[in-house]
């Protein structure tokens, strides 16, 4: 499925034959500028060099919500205001997108339940990747202990500089949030997204050990990734998908 897409591949993934996940790059598409899911033709291409059908990749619209949506087939119509996808079904590739979000892509191996949230620092105190694992358990029977995390390539804490209005929701929602947030030479906040999400993840009951940070920074590798900080709002966007085979 791979066919050298420069595809980011996840280690804590690597175990599970049964399963594909995967965050593009830049360099995987010659796609510029346009986000995958609001341009059919660049839904096709990414879809066809995953070597999987269009239908099968199904794409939220994402709005910075802490709403998850359980999905058992492939919608008929836009799943609305929605930033994080679960189900148990194969065949199935969930994708979220972003460009200075952070994408966490979820599996349960035992249960075979999986999830692909987006979150940015909304979604991120709004609790939900905590939200995403209790879909899990609770519509699907996973189990958060068995549950296997990446939390993918974004903004890295050194540059995430934020204003009171962040700090303030981070200290009302994060567990253990001063690991979350320091300040720089002038007095400004910068906030852990990475970190965030995964004091929320562990709050969830997902083991340490099952939590693999990926730890690329979206704004300074340009080469690399989209940045909407860096490059503007109607930058591109990068694609973090997972699947059951």
């Amino acid at each position: 499925m791979d066919r050298n897409l420069n595809l980011i591949r996840y280690n804590i993934f690597q175990p599970f034959d049964k399963l594909c996940a995967f965050t593009t790059t830049k360099s995987t598409l010659p796609v510029k500028r346009v986000r995958y899911s609001n341009v059919p033709e660049n839904k096709a291409k990414l879809s066809e060099a995953l070597a999987l059908e269009v239908g099968q990749m199904v794409y939220p619209d994402q709005t910075h919500s802490s709403n998850v949506a359980a999905i058992q087939e492939v919608p008929d119509a836009v799943i609305s205001e929605t930033d994080a996808l679960v189900t148990n079904q194969a065949g199935l590739c969930l994708c979220v997108q972003t460009a200075d979000c952070v994408p966490v892509l979820l599996f349960d191996p035992e249960a075979k339940v999986i999830a692909a949230v987006h979150a940015g620092w909304r979604g991120t105190v709004g609790g939900i990747v905590e939200k995403a694992v209790s879909k899990m358990t609770n519509n699907y029977g996973a189990s958060a202990k068995n549950i296997v995390a990446a939390i993918g390539p974004s903004i890295s804490p050194e540059i995430y500089e934020v204003g009171d209005e962040v700090v303030a929701a981070a200290r009302k929602s994060i567990p253990n949030v001063e690991t979350t947030l320091h300040k720089n030479g002038t007095g400004k906040f910068h906030f852990n997204l990475w970190e965030a999400n995964r004091q929320l993840l562990l709050k969830s009951g997902v083991q340490a050990q099952n939590i693999e940070v990926f730890g690329a920074c979206s704004f300074s590798e340009a080469e690399k990734y989209y940045s909407a900080r860096r490059e503007g709002i109607d930058t591109g966007r990068m694609v973090s998908g997972i699947m059951i085979l």
